[in-house]
């Protein structure tokens, strides 16, 4: 990915859930996208999110072990187990998407553009 060895700030820190901690961080520079890297205690999972808005979003693995599930818009999931050769899985608008840690699990989300209220929809399960 083209962000790799760009420099990053750290802007804050939040927790999304119960086991479920984001740190948000700017590229210097670069005001295009932005970068969260989440961290998912084992046997906790991040809410559903449907993705709302934005031009790219990506999920990218890190560390640990865990899944990553996508359903589609025509409604087919998609489950990515982590670790895996391939850690970079884009979502696209309209699909929703949801981490879960079997051991704690970190990885990174980026926005192109970055992240604003509304951009992702929690879905009630």
């Amino acid at each position: 990915m083209e962000f790799r060895k760009q420099k990053i700030s750290f802007v804050e820190s939040s927790e999304v859930c119960e086991g479920v901690t984001c740190s948000v961080y700017s590229f210097d520079g670069d005001d295009s996208k932005d970068l969260g890297i989440v961290t998912v205690r084992k046997g906790c999972k991040t809410p559903l999110q449907k993705v709302i808005a934005g031009d790219k979003t990506f999920e990218i693995f890190q560390d640990g072990k865990g899944t990553l599930n996508v359903i589609g818009v025509d409604g087919r999931k998609k489950v990515y187990n982590f670790p895996s050769d391939d850690s970079d899985v884009e979502v696209t608008v309209g699909e929703m998407m949801q981490w879960e840690a079997i051991e704690d699990v970190t990885f990174a989300e980026v926005c192109y553009p970055p992240y604003t209220d509304g951009r992702f929809e929690t879905v009630v399960e």
